[in-house]
């Protein structure tokens, strides 16, 4: 057995890729992503050469205690610098579900996961995470009462979720099909590196990098109409933290040309306790003491209430959650903004006017001022 001080770690990380039905690893890319792997636990690491993992995996196939069946096949893989597809010879276990670290769980270990899948009722009837349903399943039913509930928005396709989730999870470029609400029934596509899957405001959203632009891009999953794993295809980490991508704004729209803006606005006391208690954004903060006493001297009117700031782009989300709040949210600065909101209130105005024009025309006399 070899007596360096990564040979288990490489094992552990060899398991897991040859366990895969994900990726087609030849033994370039069994290398290339121990690495990877080594390269990002032990920073100081030389790596590894294509000859180690040869021999780890002849001694986990002959020489160890685990004598693995490991099957050799061959595929087509995909170059997306050259543009030209070749012949690649792959290594997997010929058992998906075998582990050389398989183990059972503990009963504080099954109550948790118990817990947790309960909790996780946004998984309902995804079938493509039957493991998941039936790992649920084997743990027995919870009969108490419901006492944690989530919103849900059923989506039409419930299959894409779960290929979705699994495609990012397990690293693959995909092939997606969608389409446009102007346009619903042209097929439009595109080849992805599919990152996160985002819930906002009912509805599901992938996040992914486009293969040939390096752009980053949202689609909206009801106008998903299938994805298709490309294994070939080399997939592309995002550098980073992707959630950091939403750090300045509210909601799930990026437009790459806004500033960050300090917007200052005022909110009435009816509505200030549950802005206080659910922040508009995660930057929200009270202005200083100064500040509040200039702006009530500046605008008198505006009785009572608080001051306060958040730092945000602007895009459709931001505007819509400052306008909800009616006249109990007025926004103070920039003038960019409030000219925005301004310009959206007078339309929704203009055609109220309209409606009420109408309405008495047709029925004077549901609009006559009743004197007692």
């Amino acid at each position: 057995m070899p007596t360096n001080k990564n040979a288990m770690t490489r094992y552990k990380i060899l398991d897991e890729l040859l366990s895969s039905r994900y990726h087609n690893y030849s033994l370039d890319d069994l290398t290339e992503e121990v690495c990877k792997r080594l390269s990002d636990m032990y920073p100081d690491t030389d790596g590894v050469g294509r000859r180690t993992i040869e021999k780890d995996i002849n001694y986990l196939e002959y020489e160890g205690p685990f004598m693995v069946e490991i099957e050799r096949y061959s595929v087509a893989s995909y170059n997306s610098d050259t543009h030209k597809t070749y012949s690649k010879r792959c290594l997997r276990y010929a058992n998906p579900a075998f582990s050389i670290f398989k183990k059972e769980m503990s009963d504080d270990e099954e109550y948790l996961l118990r817990e947790a899948l309960s909790m996780l009722g946004q998984f309902d009837g995804l079938p493509n995470l039957d493991r998941l349903e039936g790992l649920r399943l084997g743990l027995g039913n919870n009969k108490e009462k419901q006492i944690i509930s989530f919103t849900k928005n059923p989506l039409e396709n419930s299959n894409l979720f779960g290929e979705l989730f699994t495609a990012i999870s397990q690293k693959q470029v995909i092939e997606l099909h969608y389409h446009v609400f102007s346009k619903p029934d042209e097929d439009l596509q595109i080849n992805l590196n599919p990152y996160l899957l985002k819930e906002y405001n009912r509805r599901w959203y992938l996040f992914a990098e486009s293969e040939k632009g390096g752009k980053l891009l949202n689609f909206s999953l009801d106008r998903i109409d299938k994805c298709i794993p490309l294994p070939s295809h080399k997939y592309k980490e995002y550098e980073g933290n992707i959630n950091e991508w939403f750090d300045d704004i509210i909601g799930v729209t990026v437009l790459d040309n806004s500033p960050v803006y300090k917007i200052k606005f005022w909110v009435s006391d009816i509505s200030k306790d549950y802005v206080m208690t659910k922040p508009i954004h995660d930057s929200q903060r009270n202005l200083p003491i100064d500040e509040v006493q200039s702006l009530h001297n500046k605008y008198p009117f505006l009785e009572g209430g608080i001051f306060l700031r958040i730092d945000c782009k602007r895009n459709y989300e931001l505007i819509r959650e400052l306008t909800s709040f009616g006249e109990n949210l007025l926004v103070l600065e920039p003038k960019k903004i409030q000219n925005e909101i301004f310009e959206k209130i007078s339309k929704i105005n203009n055609k109220y006017s309209k409606l009420r024009t109408t309405a008495v025309h047709e029925n004077p006399l549901t609009f006559q001022k009743v004197t007692i």
